[in-house]
């Protein structure tokens, strides 16, 4: 009974999507709202947001790896420098693509 249920919301799901497909003659109609330009911003806080959260949890963590092993602390700091670097690309490419999409 799962199963057909299923398949039935997947064949419905199917069938409904020429129902949002994209009207012909432009992107936006003269005077809409620029939803790229909106989402984009949305998308750029969240990143940035979610950024610092991790930032802030790998400093935690190498604080606390660095008071419970003094003598690792070499390898911990550059572990942390490798973490906050890759994290702070995920707001880096978030933005690139965010300004090649919108302007």
């Amino acid at each position: 009974m799962k199963t057909k249920l299923m398949l039935l919301a997947l064949v419905l799901l199917a069938l409904a999507s020429p129902i949002f497909a994209q009207a012909p003659g432009g992107s936006t109609p003269a005077g809409g709202t620029n939803w790229v330009a909106i989402s984009a911003g949305f998308s750029m806080a969240i990143a940035s947001g979610l950024c610092g959260l991790a930032q802030a949890k790998a400093a935690a963590a190498c604080a606390e790896g660095m008071g419970r092993n003094p003598g690792a602390a070499a390898a911990i700091r550059f572990a942390l420098i490798l973490s906050l670097v890759l994290i702070e690309s995920l707001a880096l490419y978030t933005f690139a693509v965010i300004f090649v999409k919108v302007v």
